[in-house]
């Protein structure tokens, strides 16, 4: 079975930086792309960015410049580093995948979540 878990979210300051990371575990067999999406309170979720399995990436115009996205191959995470945050960017982030493992074709997987808050 398929894991994707989040961790790095939290509080902070606008102007402030945070990183978030996001572990795949499982029975995988091969990871595609790996992204990022956000869902502010009674938003709809967006894509904040994504990065290929080749390391091709790209990004919502609301990030560009301030987020970067990179992924470990060997160790099936995907990282967000955010900077000069805005409270515009207080959401819950997820993590997905699409990944093959070792029982099912490729498909796509979801974090559970987790909250950034930027204080103004």
């Amino acid at each position: 079975q398929v894991q994707l878990v989040e961790s790095g979210g939290g509080l902070v300051q606008a102007g402030g930086s945070l990183r978030l990371s996001c572990v795949a575990s499982g029975s995988i067999f091969r990871i595609n792309h790996m992204a990022w999406f956000r869902q502010a309170p009674g938003m709809h979720r967006e894509l904040v960015a994504i990065i290929g399995s080749g390391g091709g990436f790209d990004y919502a115009d609301s990030v560009k410049d301030r987020f970067i996205i990179s992924r470990d191959n060997a160790k099936n995470t995907v990282y967000l580093q955010m900077g000069s945050l805005k409270p515009e960017d207080t959401a819950v982030y997820y993590c997905n995948a699409v990944i093959t493992s070792n029982e099912n074709p490729p498909r796509e997987y979801w974090g559970q979540g987790t909250q950034v808050t930027v204080s103004s």
